[in-house]
């Protein structure tokens, strides 16, 4: 835009053009960047110390996707006047997130000793020092517990019923719940089955769990914060911090790297994995639709097919030709086709609640024996790239687990494995309707007119676009309609359009100032000076400061940006 070319020129005649923090080893060297600053900042620090208690719920110091964005948070809260705390692990816990079963080849290491001898120290110290750099409060897990209370943890982690630790609530906190999701995480699998060292590390991720608990509440009861931010929301440490938050009133801000570049998700109270599912739908129904909103979310989604204005994507040269894709699935494209789109195993018993199935292998195993029930339709089972291309691997390929039950498929069935370069695109474009578990590809499907079934919670869900099944019996009633006469209609397709604005455009808050890097960290912080991160400055930095702060929406106003 003119506008910013006008405002670049005028930053490199005045020298104020943006330069990347420079980084102590994978942190942001925030002591050398503020040293010309240090007047400026320890003034803000100063004016901050009677504003809004927020606390940056860092943990996992080591996690080098989250640091640069939290501290980068830290210091633009204290600017806006709040009093901002930090929170580390320092080297406390028995288990986490930063841990899982492939940095621990030998899984006797992790469950005699847990990360403390390979991952503990390169995680707490650099971050603690780039944190006391700031000149903020950090607290250390150690300062909030008692050695009463650290004995009490492991004695009943250790001593509970191994089959009812996911079950277990203290004082109505769900810290079975997350010591059983770490677990899972830590393995990359759907459940514990046939791990000969399950037991012990959940037990770990049991007694993790019990000791952030415990930290947490004394440190809201020492310290009484108006908000607490933290990346995810679930796992151990940071779903248990949300646990004691929300019990004690203290305000919980989570956040996630979102899909399109430069972007991020934030969410009050929980995961947005669970609070996109409720949204109220006036958040965008009711948004005027234009012509030029209408194409920019058409370009964006059919860039999607490559992933061009992605960071998150899974094929570098996706097949599109039906030919080619029709002679090595061997499926007659000219038959009726439906589609149906895996989450990974693991991820979806994580991430989404059950609806009308108990889990995602359930849902795929009953529906391919009702497909196996209806030979005229042809159904085209798309695994997750995910499954092999993710950040975790899975290590329970649903393909195995299919093929436990079917060791050989009904001819009715193609599956498309993980590894395949198939476009998922164009082979669901020509399907008749599309099945989906909590894939977010059914807001872009139904965008281009498709018919959605959903069995789980998928983000589309409660949406009035999609067919939502809450029970097995409604799921098979929708299928017994298969297959339907036609597509969307244009107000179903236009409502979905919006959506997708809304999801993609709206919800996705874009941060000018990080920068994508080629490897890890996977972003960096980049601005010329403290007032670059001042309110006016940059719009989605505001939104999701205001968020924090204040409780607003996380909705970034994309349909005056992209005007303007």
């Amino acid at each position: 835009m003119l506008k910013d070319r006008i405002q670049k020129l005028v930053n490199q005649i005045l020298g104020h053009s943006p330069t990347p923090i420079k980084s102590i080893g994978k942190h942001p060297d925030w002591e050398s960047f503020l040293q010309p600053e240090s007047k400026y900042w320890k003034s803000a620090i100063k004016k901050a110390k009677g504003g809004p208690k927020v606390l940056i719920a860092t943990s996992t110091g080591g996690h080098t996707a989250v640091t640069p964005i939290e501290s980068l948070l830290a210091v633009a809260l204290t600017l806006r006047g709040a009093s901002v705390h930090i929170l580390l692990c320092d080297e406390f816990l028995p288990a986490c997130l930063q841990a899982w079963v492939k940095a621990f080849p030998d899984q006797e290491e992790f469950v005699k000793d847990g990360p403390k001898n390979k991952l503990c120290e390169a995680c707490f110290a650099p971050a603690y020092q780039m944190y006391r750099s700031l000149g903020l409060p950090v607290h250390r897990y150690s300062d909030f517990i008692t050695p009463q209370e650290a004995q009490a943890a492991k004695e009943l982690a250790y001593s509970f019923p191994y089959d009812k630790i996911g079950d277990y609530e203290l004082d109505g906190l769900a810290v079975g719940e997350h010591a059983l999701a770490g677990a899972l995480r830590f393995y990359a699998k759907g459940n514990l089955e046939d791990e000969p060292n399950g037991e012990a590390i959940l037990r770990r991720y049991f007694e993790a769990s019990l000791l952030t608990t415990y930290v947490t509440r004394r440190l809201l009861n020492t310290d009484r914060f108006s908000s607490a931010c933290f990346h995810h929301g679930i796992y151990v440490p940071q779903g248990l911090i949300g646990e004691v938050a929300r019990k004690q009133g203290t305000r919980v801000v989570n956040w996630c790297v979102a899909y399109r570049k430069q972007c991020f998700i934030f969410s009050h109270g929980d995961t947005y994995h669970h609070t996109l599912l409720s949204e109220p739908t006036t958040n965008w129904e009711n948004i005027p639709w234009t012509p030029q909103m209408e194409a920019d979310i058409l370009e964006y989604l059919k860039s999607r097919w490559q992933g061009t204005q992605d960071w998150i994507w899974f094929h570098e040269k996706p097949e599109e030709k039906l030919s080619a894709i029709a002679s090595e699935l061997g499926i007659d494209f000219s038959r009726p086709c439906i589609g149906m789109l895996t989450n990974v195993m693991w991820d979806a018993q994580l991430h989404y609640r059950a609806n009308a199935f108990p889990n995602m292998l359930e849902w795929v195993l009953q529906t391919i024996r009702y497909f196996e029930k209806r030979p005229e339709l042809q159904l085209i089972l798309r695994i997750h790239p995910a499954e092999i291309r993710g950040s975790l691997p899975s290590r329970q390929p649903i393909l195995a687990e299919i093929h436990k039950t079917f060791p050989t498929l009904p001819s009715n069935i193609f599956i498309i494995p993980p590894e395949s370069q198939v476009s998922t695109y164009a082979v669901m474009e020509v399907c008749n309707a599309v099945l989906i578990y909590g894939t977010k590809t059914g807001v872009e499907l139904t965008s281009m007119g498709i018919p959605v079934i959903v069995g789980g919670e998928a983000w589309i869900r409660n949406k009035g676009i999609t067919l939502d099944a809450s029970s097995v019996q409604e799921y098979f009633e929708l299928l017994d309609r298969l297959p339907f006469g036609e597509r969307l209609n244009e107000t179903l397709t236009q409502r979905a359009r919006q959506y997708a604005y809304h999801f993609f455009f709206r919800r996705m808050i874009p941060l000018k100032c990080i920068e994508p890097t080629e490897g890890s960290p996977p972003y960096k912080i980049n601005f010329a000076n403290l007032n670059a991160l001042l309110p006016g400055q940059e719009r989605g930095l505001d939104v999701i400061c205001d968020g924090i702060l204040k409780g607003s929406e996380f909705i970034y106003p994309a349909e005056v940006d992209r005007v303007h």
